[in-house]
């Protein structure tokens, strides 16, 4: 009985693409290296030796890996936000400070629901006050689709989040 040895050499084939790409979509070489890096951890771990398209296998798993990174960055910012202590003019009700907390709560989980374009929009145009152009040059969509994507998020925002 012969052994076949793993395909994962095909892989190899496709970092000098993979690191161009995420370039292009990062801005930053040095964050795409570390995006290649970690794909290739999670390729050489898993058990990739039935992947017929390594090309597109490595693209997805780099993608996956760089969404989940958007996610716990979101997540850390929203709770470093969180930790920040009130104000004296806020610590006059508690009560009101309670209803704050719980509209920050809805609205983070609402927009949850939303795909990661729309919570980007909405990030970095409310909160970090990047105008609609900054924005469609950073994710290389037409200022259109940016106002697009906002106009969903509000509408999401006003179905799903009550006011306490």
């Amino acid at each position: 009985m012969t052994h076949k040895p793993p395909r994962r050499t095909g892989f190899f084939d496709h970092y000098e693409e993979l690191i161009g790409t995420w370039t292009r979509r990062l801005r930053n070489r040095q964050q795409a290296q570390d995006l290649a890096h970690d794909t290739f951890v999670r390729v050489l771990e898993s058990d990739s030796d039935a992947v017929e398209q390594p090309r597109a296998y490595l693209h997805q798993t780099a993608r996956n890996i760089a969404v989940d990174g958007f996610r716990r960055e979101e997540l850390r910012d929203a709770k470093e936000q969180a930790a920040v202590p009130p104000s004296s003019s806020e610590t006059g009700d508690p009560e009101q400070y309670m209803r704050a907390i719980q509209l920050a709560e809805s609205v983070e989980r609402a927009l949850q629901e939303l795909p990661l374009n729309c919570r980007k929009v909405f990030v970095w145009q409310k909160i970090e006050g990047l105008t609609q152009a900054e924005i469609a040059e950073r994710l290389g969509l037409s200022k259109n689709m940016v106002e697009k994507y906002m106009i969903r998020t509000l509408r999401h925002l006003r179905e799903r989040v009550e006011a306490p």
